[in-house]
């Protein structure tokens, strides 16, 4: 029995969005998908139609709902004991994680999916689709060895549920892993995984199977096949042309991309390498398509071949410092991650003694303000010598305004990550409310509290805002004060708070670095 067959109410509806999403026709699938949600009472259909939802509106690219999306899947789904359902949620969480550049939390949602996917006892097409997208989220994060068991387990699975080999294809994962090669200096290697994609084509086409396949993957193999000649490769004649085949993918936000670059592809092979480059200069495309790097690549290759070796090696540069940038926050995610499970095992401890009392602030994870004066009073009463330190965003406003307050939570959240990474190991952070921050510092002086203000600044001000709230830029400051001891502790921590708070607001009037 399929998951499908436990639902009671609008399943033709569902597995028409299914079929529409399938087909890339994501806008249509979308409005199909809010009408079961406004008119079903059956939790089953509900939770289905929310989960198909975040995945048409990941296909659109619609990131700025990606977040209530999420939250509103994972509450339907929250109380079904459906291995499926959380399986295929935590992928697509992980696509949109990605999309937003939360690559902490794009991780869990991985090892999340796999465990869920994995404990399906009667797997049927729809966990094919879920293994399917969780391998799409492996790909676009560069784990390309797990992207490529996970599409080989959907279409094991969507073999034996009646699923033409053809549709879990996935061209697109092993284009990306091709790029992924070019843009770390294996051009040998990126034409070697090119060939493949395109000898399979040639094979769907010899056996009269192409008309099968997804817009998705024909958009994929049309750009394999353009990118292979701009390389120089000759790319084989049997099937469409890769001009037409980028054509088609429908109004997903992954095809778009697809096509504007492939003309820039399909610019450098015919002979235009100039037009090829003012095309780029034009193209908008996300980072999470092929990877950053990818535009400055396509860049180096069209200036070689003007003859301007110069700016093509700047370029090649350019590419290759943007795809170790990828590598090295890759590492730092796991790093950060280990880090994230000792922290996380030492709070859990501190919690037990605070058993029953809300000492987390729902939002983004941290210690709340109750929290907070405990800890800072457990603290000083130990006789330790301790900095405070208020942290106040600049700029939260505008977002707000600008962006609405969705996108103020991801900044919040956001910045409590970017916070927490910095800090040296027994540092405390808590958000004390609004766009607060308090930072406490046991067994340091102000010249140390400097130094941690410093790293603060510098990691706010590196962070990439301009993916998350386009135009409007986030920044910190920040003020420090030691609890001097004395008669009284509460009069100590308020003197304390007091003069960091001041501190605080001189630092906003302060010239910032650029």
């Amino acid at each position: 029995m399929g998951w499908l067959d436990r639902v009671d109410d609008q399943v033709d509806a569902l597995t028409h969005a299914r079929a529409l999403q399938e087909a890339s026709r994501s806008a249509e699938a979308y409005v199909l998908l809010e009408r079961v949600i406004r008119t079903t009472n059956d939790p089953a259909a509900r939770a289905d139609a929310m989960v198909q939802r975040l995945s048409a509106l990941i296909n659109l690219g619609r990131t700025a709902e990606f977040t209530r999306a999420i939250e509103e899947a994972s509450a339907a789904v929250r109380d079904l004991a459906e291995p499926y359902l959380h399986g295929h949620l935590n992928a697509l969480a992980a696509l949109a994680a990605h999309h937003q550049g939360a690559l902490d939390r794009c991780v869990m949602h991985l090892v999340r999916a796999a465990r869920a996917l994995g404990a399906v006892a009667d797997p049927d097409r729809d966990t094919a689709w879920g293994w399917h997208d969780l391998a799409m989220a492996y790909s676009y994060l560069s784990f390309h060895g797990y992207a490529l068991g996970a599409i080989e387990r959907a279409r094991q699975l969507g073999l034996t549920a009646g699923i033409p080999e053809e549709t879990f294809a996935a061209p697109g994962i092993r284009l990306r892993n091709a790029v992924a090669l070019d843009h770390n200096g294996d051009s040998d290697g990126c034409l070697r995984v090119l060939r493949d994609v395109a000898a399979d084509l040639t094979r769907f086409v010899r056996a009269g199977r192409a008309s099968q396949l997804r817009p998705s993957s024909l958009a994929a193999y049309g750009y394999a096949a353009a990118r292979q000649a701009a390389l120089g490769d000759q790319v084989a004649t049997e099937g469409p042309e890769p001009a037409r085949l980028i054509t088609h993918g429908g109004d997903s936000a992954r095809a778009r991309d697809l096509r504007q670059l492939g003309q820039v592809c399909l610019a450098v092979a015919d002979g235009r390498p100039i037009e090829a480059v003012a095309r780029l200069d034009t193209v908008q495309v996300s980072n999470e398509t092929l990877g950053a790097a990818e535009p400055a690549r396509l860049r180096s290759i069209a200036l070689t071949r003007a003859g301007d070796h110069l700016a093509a090696h700047r370029a090649d540069r350019l590419a290759f410092r943007l795809a170790a940038q990828r590598n090295d926050r890759l590492r730092d995610v796991y790093i950060d991650g280990i880090a994230a499970r000792i922290d996380h095992e030492e709070m859990r401890r501190e919690a037990a003694r605070f058993e029953g009392e809300a000492l987390t602030d729902p939002l983004t994870g941290l210690p709340n303000r109750r929290r907070l004066e405990r800890y800072i009073t457990a603290v000083v009463t130990r006789g330790d010598r301790v900095v405070i330190g208020v942290c106040d965003l600049d700029g939260f406003k505008a977002v707000n305004t600008r962006h609405g307050h969705h996108s103020g939570d991801l900044v919040l959240q956001r910045i409590a990550g970017v916070i927490n990474r910095v800090m040296r190991r027994g540092d405390f952070v808590a958000r004390y409310g609004g766009d607060e921050f308090v930072v406490v510092l046991p067994d340091t002086g102000m010249t140390e509290a400097a130094e941690v203000a410093r790293r603060i600044e510098a990691a706010v001000r590196l962070e990439d805002w301009e993916s998350l709230v386009p135009g409007t830029p986030v920044g910190v400051s920040i003020g420090f004060a030691e609890v001097s001891g004395g008669s009284g502790l509460r009069d100590a921590l308020s003197v304390a708070f007091e003069q960091a708070d001041r501190e605080m607001l001189r630092a906003k009037t302060r010239p910032r670095a650029s």
